[in-house]
């Protein structure tokens, strides 16, 4: 043994991109990763890929017309973006919003929330090499889909939530139809969370995976089913509400490590899902209440709004979103600006990556539920 020369072995960390079109990303992302073998020691997201400079184009468009470009930012929570938006050119106007409409809004918002959360649901099982669970949410978001098309015409950009209120009435025969489809999906979200929820390949991969703590949280500013995955009771429906949401009785479900650890990939998983119950719980007393009556308010033909700020903010699909509007008294925006949870969860990213087996951070990025339209505007 004396005569051995021992060479001393020299490794570099290995560059890998992960995107920009990679499936895991869920959108044009493209995140660097320095692993060592299987251990990802660096993680940077690249953002960009997707930005049309919507904040500046609105400058240039009348406060009606900013709405199409709002649908863009989460093409899959489209009703919710336009929501913030109206309500925040409402407050700044001091126009009245009809009951009814008021009612409709709270429809196609949860009708939403479920659409969106189902797309997660699908393309997470994906994530973690299940095919089957895409295809049962696909089933279900089309009932949805097909609805928002008769109401708005179109199916993924609605351009339906009109300053003042909603642009079509809806019928008896469809609010029928959505009280069936709550009785049946929520028969369907029980075998869904059986078929997947406590899977044990699905555990295995899920819990105590990622975790994001409180503290974490709090600090990155998380918002959404990200931040009540890690056991924070705060939704804006409850906490800032809007609308009329204080109508409603609904509770706020919240991370309880019941797999594993709070905060982990399986707890925002849960949250979404038993999310989903509790949106059947508000759609059921919204058309159970809905009054009759105008779908718009008075609003002008030509919108002026009276020169100041305002910060409106509400709970969308993937979190809080928030619209920062400065009106100069003219027919446009003078400056509007977006604060959207989604740019704050990508940011998270290097604090996640760091230390994780490369497939525990393709669960980490899906369970965090991006859209990149959101990041990029």
């Amino acid at each position: 043994m004396e005569n051995v020369n021992i060479e001393k072995l020299h490794s570099d960390l290995l560059t890998v991109n992960m995107g920009p079109q990679h499936p895991a990303t869920h959108g044009v992302l493209r995140v660097e990763i320095k692993t060592d073998s299987e251990i990802v020691a660096e993680a940077t997201p690249y953002i960009g890929y997707l930005h049309r400079c919507m904040e500046k184009h609105a400058e240039n468009l009348d406060y009606r017309g900013v709405i199409p470009f709002v649908d863009r930012m989460d093409y899959l929570g489209a009703m919710s973006m336009e929501w913030g938006y109206a309500l925040a050119i409402e407050k700044m106007l001091g126009t009245e919003v009809p009951k009814r409409a008021e009612y409709i809004r709270v429809i196609v918002a949860e009708l939403q929330r479920v659409a969106s959360h189902l797309m997660y649901f699908g393309t997470y099982a994906i994530d973690l090499g299940a095919f089957t669970p895409f295809l049962y949410a696909f089933q279900d978001r089309e009932e949805i889909l097909r609805l928002f098309e008769e109401l708005s015409g179109a199916r993924l950009l609605y351009n339906y939530i009109w300053i003042g209120g909603v642009w079509n009435d809806i019928t008896d025969e469809q609010l029928r139809r959505i009280e069936k489809f709550c009785d049946k999906m929520d028969e369907n979200l029980d075998k869904y969370h059986a078929l997947v929820g406590m899977n044990k390949i699905f555990r295995d991969r899920t819990a105590n995976v990622g975790v994001i703590t409180p503290e974490q949280a709090y600090e990155f500013g998380a918002t959404g089913p990200v931040l009540r995955g890690s056991g924070v009771n705060w939704d804006l429906r409850k906490n800032k509400t809007y609308g009329i949401y204080d109508q409603f009785d609904f509770d706020v479900i919240v991370g309880k490590g019941e797999m594993g650890t709070v905060g982990d990939c399986w707890d925002r998983y849960y949250v979404r899902m038993f999310e989903m119950k509790e949106s059947l719980k508000i759609l059921r007393q919204a058309v159970a209440g809905i009054e009759e009556g105008p779908v718009m308010g008075k609003v002008p033909k030509i919108i002026k709004v009276p020169e100041g700020e305002i910060y409106v903010k509400t709970e969308c699909p993937r979190g809080e979103l928030g619209y920062h509007i400065v009106s100069d008294g003219g027919k446009t925006p003078y400056r509007l600006k977006v604060k959207s949870s989604c740019f704050t969860h990508v940011s998270m990213l290097p604090e996640l990556g760091k230390g994780q087996m490369i497939a525990d951070f393709v669960a980490t990025i899906g369970s965090i539920d991006i859209v990149l339209g959101e990041v990029d505007r």
